[in-house]
Order: structure tokens, then sequence, then C-alpha cells
């Protein structure tokens, strides 16, 4: 496409998307493969083999791909390389690239894949302002800025800096004239590049951009929770989601087991399981009975061994060998690929047998580990459960359960930390019903005071964030809580 009015002449120039690749056949047929997906090139003759083998190679003009076609096979091969060319961008196998002369403007990058996956074309309306969407996230890519709405499955990669200030200017508003002031073209580049802006939703209407923040559907949604949501699931996008190993060529994987000062552990004692179900009550009546208890009995607190044997029925883990080149474990809930890659750290404020501080649960050895004594710091993170909690005391118990993100991302690629919330919630249901049929009082919180803890246990949370909190003690006389064994 090209035009000279009011400037240098509009182009659009084509390659094969950076995460596909043009395979070859022994047949002499060509394919292109992304991932799990791949289209059949049959014989395509020399024409549009050649076009193929540009298209891998770097970005091609309309121009060229005639010239191309028309050096090796003549001027008749040229509207079926063309309408090749056509079905791949309708398909999302290329990227485009929309250029004012020789100068790069802006890259289109499709996310999807397939015959409906590009975005409905949306011209801007002439006159018109346009604002940025609340769901567009900025960030950098290789040589460039990359905009991606979390409502498009097209991207846009900002290759001239002056489209940053494009993007910049649109937090108030744009038009066609703002757009040719910036960017320094003239009107039909300027109309281009605002029409293929409105069409991946990086920019959008003043009257969409007030249905974002006003009305439903939209206005539920934060844009990083519906970012994390379109990108841990497959379909609307084909980015890498699942059992990659993406890490495993650089970096060495983490044990199962989390360690700390060995010296220092306090052994736990054993339970007896084989006894101890057959006082627990039935699972039908444990699962009826389940609910929240927030008021606990200070006058007979919990003890070191029925601590223990929480933990142990909430967390035991036997170390069960090696999958990918990993360490896997099995324990009394499911996780992820057997990566089990949630801890937990009580912090015990008031429970016989044991110091007040924060501890470390080694689920494999059965103890616990200490990691911090009583401070500021614990003091915040306990008055923060409290009130989260909606507790007229302190709880004797908080259970703070972190996640070994490396361990998960080291194999899990796209939904790794949508799993780990996934895998928080099976874990605190776990506790839940353990709690019940053990006769104590549990409670989870929404949230937890994550700088609090990262100060008290050291923590980096970049490496070891806390992902969810519960509350643990013995139930209070008359409370709910004491449905299960005594």
């Amino acid at each position: 496409m090209t035009g000279s009015v009011g400037g240098p002449p509009v182009q659009e120039l084509y390659r094969l998307r950076r995460d596909a690749e043009l395979r070859h056949g022994e047949d002499g047929s060509l394919s292109l493969r992304q991932t799990r997906f791949q289209l059949a090139l049959e014989q395509p003759g020399m024409g549009r083999r050649a076009l193929l083998l540009r298209l891998a190679a770097g970005w091609v003009s309309d121009v060229e791909v005639g010239r191309l076609v028309i050096g090796l096979e003549g001027e008749s091969r040229v509207l079926p390389a063309q309408l090749l060319l056509r079905r791949l961008v309708a398909h999302s196998w290329l990227d485009r690239r929309v250029q004012v002369g020789d100068r790069p403007l802006l890259d289109l990058l499709p996310t999807g894949l397939g015959r409906g996956s590009l975005p409905e074309t949306r011209p801007h309306d002439r006159g018109g302002t346009y604002r940025l969407s609340r769901f567009v996230a900025l960030r950098p890519e290789l040589d460039r800025l990359v905009a991606a709405s979390s409502l498009s499955t097209l991207t846009v990669g900002c290759v001239d800096a002056a489209l940053g200030a494009v993007l910049a200017a649109a937090a108030r508003g744009v038009g066609v004239e703002a757009v040719a002031r910036i960017l320094a073209v003239g009107p039909e580049a300027a109309a281009r590049v605002l029409d293929e802006l409105v069409t991946a939703r990086i920019l959008v209407t003043r009257a969409e951009f007030e249905a974002e923040h006003e009305q439903a559907p939209l206005a539920y949604w934060s844009p990083e929770e519906l970012r994390l949501h379109q990108r841990s699931r497959a379909g609307r996008h084909v980015l890498p989601v699942g059992g990659t190993y993406r890490m495993r060529d650089r970096f060495p994987p983490q044990p199962l087991r989390r360690r700390y000062d060995g010296d220092r552990a306090v052994e736990l004692p054993l339970p007896d399981l084989a006894t101890l179900v057959k006082a627990d009550p039935p699972f039908g009546q444990v699962v009826a009975d389940r609910r929240s208890v927030r008021e606990h009995d200070d006058a007979d607190p919990l003890t070191r061994e029925r601590l223990a044997e929480f933990l142990y029925r909430s967390q035991h883990t036997i170390v069960a060998g090696e999958a990918g080149g990993q360490e896997v474990g099995h324990r009394p809930y499911p996780g992820g690929g057997g990566v089990y890659e949630l801890e937990i750290y009580p912090l015990v404020a008031r429970c016989a047998g044991l110091d007040r501080g924060l501890y470390h649960y080694d689920p494999v050895g059965h103890r616990l580990e200490p990691v911090a004594g009583w401070g500021p710091a614990a003091d915040r993170l306990l008055g923060y459960a409290r009130a989260a909690g909606a507790m007229a005391r302190p709880p004797q118990t908080v259970l703070v359960v972190t996640a070994r993100v490396q361990r998960l991302m080291w194999k899990y690629e796209g939904m790794s930390y949508a799993m780990i919330l996934k895998d928080a919630g099976v874990l605190t249901h776990q506790l839940y019903l353990v709690a019940t049929a053990m006769g104590l009082a549990p409670c989870a919180l929404g949230a937890g005071d994550s700088h609090a803890f990262a100060e008290l246990s050291g923590l980096d949370p970049l490496v070891e964030p806390s992902v969810a909190d519960f509350l643990l003690g013995t139930a209070a006389p008359g409370t709910a809580g004491e449905v299960g064994r005594p």
C-alpha cells in the first residue's frame, strides 16, 4: 500500500512473525511452524518459494514481492504470490510494518493465529479525538517499545521513538493533527498510524474510554487482573503457555526441599495417622462444618503437638523422584506438575511448647526451622492479620504461605503465577479441612502484610513472595470450631 499525498509514500512491509519458522520438507514442500501450529505449503512454486524465504529472512514490501516474482516466473505469477501474502496476513502468520518513505514508524505484531485471529479493522473518525486505553501495557522488547492491550490480539511495536510521545499525548487525547505534528509526517501517514492504533485498541474513543472506567463489564476489571487472566489462558493468543521448561538450559532447578539451619531445628512429634483418622468425624461432616472461626481460646492455646499434627496432615511431603530433570514430590493436596512450590511459615504468637517467632515448616523432615525472633515486623504482621481476620484479639498462629517461584517458572511459561494462586487456593482448602477435622479454629485471609513478612524473614519477595495467609488457633468454647476431635 503506497500513497504520496501530503508527504512521502506510506508503505506496508511484511515478514514472518518472530515466533514462527519456515521448515523444508524432504519432498520439496515448505511449512510454517509456530509451537503446536503448522501450515503446510505443498509445492509452492519458484516465485512463492522465494517469497517465503524472503519473508523468513526479513522485511519485504509489496513492490519487492512483485519484482521478486517477475524476475523468477514472469508477471503472470505475481497475483498468486500476492494472494499467498494476503492469506498469510489474514491468518496472522506475518508481522506488518508501516513506514513513511524509508522511515519505519510502527510494527503490527499478532498474538493470535488462524482465521479470525486479527481484530476487526477500526478506521478512525475524521475530527475524532482518541485516548490511551487503560488496559494498555508498555514494555521494552529488543530494540523497541511495545504497546499491548488485553482487549486485542494485535500488539504495536513503536519502532520510531516519537510514537511513544504520541501515546503519552493520548493520555489526554489526540487526533490526526496531533499525531501528524508529533511524528512530523503528513496527514495521510498520520491517519494510517491512527487507524492502526485504534484497530489494536491501543487508542479508544472518548466514549469507549468512559466505558472502560464507568460501565460493566470493563469497569470491574483492573488492567493487572485482566492481563494476568488473558496471558495465562490459551485461545485468544498463541504465546507459550504450559510446561515449556524455558529455563532448563539457563539455570539449574531448585530442589524440592527448602532447608534452613538444621542445628536449631525443632523436631516435631510424628502423628499416627492410622489412629487419628479413626477419631476424625466423617468426611461429609467435615465438609459441611467447615467455616472460618475468628475467636481463639487463649486460656487453652494451641500446643506444639497439635500444630505438628496439623502441619503434617496438611503439608507433609514425600520426594517422588524427577520429572523433566526436576525433583517432584507428593503432598496431601494436588499441585501443578508435582512441583510443589508452596512453603508454610508459622508466625507463632501463642503456642505451648514453642517460643514466639517465625518458623519454617520442613515438610520432608517434619520439623520447624527457626527463621526470626519476635520484633516490630512480627508485631505489624500479627496486627495486620488480626485486622484482616476481623478478630477481637490477636490470633495464636499466622501461617504465611510463600511460593518458591523459580521452581515453578523453571518449567512453566505464561501461566506460572496464575498456577501459584490456584495451588494456594487448593492448599487453603486443605488447611480448612484438616483444621475442621481436628476441631481447631481456621480462618483464611484475603491478603497479608507482604512487606512485613519480607522484612521479618529476610526473604527476597522476587524469589519467595508470600502469596496466602491463614490464621490458626484453638476454638473458643461455644464457637463453631469445636466440631472435630477434642
